[in-house]
């Protein structure tokens, strides 16, 4: 591959930070919206806003983006998005690390990168509300290129219906792309997803893809668009209807446990942990998804 994918590398980049900017207000909107139920006499939480920079070995710019989080809300414990745009050369670690494909023919010879996207974790103050995890992405080197992303559910109390349509949600969006991408990604999903050393899924599953590459990039950049756009309107009726109702301290104590295995799984598993460690992004914005407080039994 010659060509330097100029313009698709911008407009995947405004595409991602333009998701962010529209997350980040919808959910500033329920912590601004809660005015009745549990911590609703506390004061609605806000984002605090940093920009990332990433240097590469010689210190020369290699990218950064936005590490937005929010703590101690009446909503949202904690919650972080990310958005980042970053480049330059994949040693040999990192490319083993690498989310996709391994073994590119060329990559030694030219290990270029480029890789734009954003990536959501959300932690609940009321347990019946339930956390999530989003992200899409664009990966580009010299001799290939391919998409990922997708999200999926983690509550600790479960509730059939929210499980329900969060799917059927997704689906809506997946199915004018072909019938059978919402069933693949939702096994790939479930796949993903399974912590094995407990021997269960880390939640209620969701979408998830990696090393999409048709070779048309309009129709997988579409795709992946719309993987995005399915996030808000999946999740954000959960929180509306489960951020009134009261909570104990059994419910509580099965939220902290239940964190355990999001921590576990992020830090055991997770290849996009992996990977931004690998690369040298802000360890901060790479570890942003790790649940503020955990408990182990």
């Amino acid at each position: 591959m010659t060509d330097e994918f100029t313009a698709q590398k911008a407009q995947a980049s405004a595409w991602f930070r333009a998701l962010r900017d529209e997350i980040v207000a919808a959910f500033e909107g329920l912590e601004q919206s809660h005015d009745t139920g549990p911590l609703s006499d506390a004061a609605p939480g806000a984002f605090d806003v940093t920009e990332t920079k990433r240097a590469s070995d010689d210190g020369t710019d290699a990218g950064g983006g936005l590490m937005s989080v929010m703590r101690g809300g009446r909503v949202f414990e904690k919650v972080g998005v990310n958005v980042s745009t970053v480049y330059g050369t994949l040693g040999e670690r990192a490319q083993h690390a690498m989310a996709a494909r391994k073994g590119i023919p060329g990559m030694k010879d030219d290990p270029r990168f480029w890789a734009s996207g954003i990536s959501l974790v959300a932690h609940m103050q009321n347990p019946h509300a339930p956390a999530v995890h989003m992200n899409t992405r664009m990966f580009w080197t010299p001799h290939a290129w391919w998409f990922g992303g997708g999200s999926d559910l983690n509550p600790c109390i479960e509730y059939a219906e929210d499980t329900a349509h969060f799917h059927a949600t997704q689906q809506a969006h997946l199915d004018p792309h072909g019938a059978d991408l919402y069933p693949r990604l939702k096994a790939w999903a479930d796949e993903y997803f399974y912590i094995p050393h407990r021997k269960r899924a880390r939640g209620v599953g969701g979408i998830f893809m990696d090393d999409h590459c048709t070779g048309d990039w309009g129709a997988d950049f579409a795709l992946t668009q719309d993987i995005g756009r399915a996030f808000l309107p999946a999740f954000v009726p959960l929180v509306a209807a489960r951020r009134v109702m009261p909570w104990d301290d059994a419910d509580k104590d099965a939220q902290l446990v239940h964190r355990g295995l999001y921590a576990e799984y992020n830090l055991v598993y997770d290849r996009g942990t992996k990977f931004g460690l690998e690369t040298g992004h802000d360890a901060n914005a790479v570890l942003m998804s790790l649940p503020p407080l955990a408990k182990w039994v």
